[in-house]
């Protein structure tokens, strides 16, 4: 399609008036009416031919036949670093004595990763903290029984989540529970929580003992959490929240599993029944 301009001369913004805007009566039009007309003006000074009537999209399906025409210049420039990466990923880092997997309102797996970002916020804050949480959203798969890789542990958490702790009061950790029973369950540590078929929250503790409204409670969790995010909003509105840059759920993680291989231990976990669900079913996430 061809494209038309209309070509102007563009003169000095007095020689412009000037020209289209002559004295009537010998007054010279108002310079406010004479700005007006200048802009309207230019902006029609370069008008395309054409406009967009219509615009349509869709779905690309990215599969095997974009196989066909591999461009073998990008598969050279990324050999290097994929072989890298590929020996990394196969580096066998701990055995799992049972397959750990995830499903709500609680499970082997999300009970084992709460409880490593509890020890992990002890760790870093310097002294005990109240509660470990993570959300179901973040475990992407199960831990298979056997060797565990690198490579495993990347699969299960993808993301580049950053340990933070959160300290909120008491009224506000009781909102959290509520929402976390109205999820159906998270993956939580320190606490306990008795909740319904419909998502209400019957019971909650923390340490054994109920939530006092007025008391200060310390939550480690990861940074999409922290924020206010999967539906525990609760979370944002904590009093103080100190997030920790380059410690990663995944690196804790990691560190934890090394720890047990070192101690000669398998990597095991349980459900210990520290969210109920009164009269329903496990559930997959």
């Amino acid at each position: 399609m061809r494209r038309g301009h209309h070509n102007f001369l563009f003169l000095p913004t007095d020689a412009l008036l000037a020209r289209f805007m002559p004295k009537a009566g010998g007054v010279r039009a108002p310079r406010l009416l004479q700005a007006a007309l200048l802009v309207l003006f230019l902006l029609t000074a370069c008008r395309p031919a054409y406009e967009v009537t219509r615009a349509e999209g869709g779905r690309i399906a990215v599969d095997s036949v974009w196989d066909a025409a591999v461009d073998s210049d990008a598969i050279a420039l990324l050999a290097p670093y994929k072989a890298r990466v590929d020996s990394l990923q196969h580096i066998i880092i701990g055995t799992a004595k049972e397959t750990l997997d995830r499903g709500y309102p609680e499970s082997p797996l999300s009970n084992l990763i709460a409880d490593v970002l509890r020890g992990a916020g002890t760790r870093l804050a310097g002294k005990p903290v109240d509660m470990g949480l993570v959300n179901f959203g973040g475990i992407r798969t199960l831990l298979s029984q056997g060797p565990v890789t690198l490579g495993d542990i990347y699969e299960i958490l993808p993301f580049e989540n950053i340990v933070c702790i959160l300290t909120m009061d008491g009224h506000t950790l009781s909102r959290l529970f509520a929402q976390i029973a109205a999820s159906g369950g998270q993956g939580i540590s320190g606490a306990k929580l008795v909740i319904g078929r419909q998502g209400e929250l019957w019971q909650a503790s923390v340490g054994g003992k109920p939530v006092e409204a007025d008391r200060l409670y310390t939550i480690a969790t990861i940074d999409f959490v922290a924020e206010g995010n999967d539906g525990m909003t609760a979370c944002g509105e904590a009093g103080q929240r100190e997030c920790f840059d380059g410690c990663t759920l995944r690196g804790v993680v990691v560190d934890y599993i090394q720890s047990l291989t070192a101690a000669g231990k398998p990597v095991t976990s349980r459900r210990d029944g520290r969210i109920t669900v009164q009269g329903s079913t496990t559930k997959q996430p």
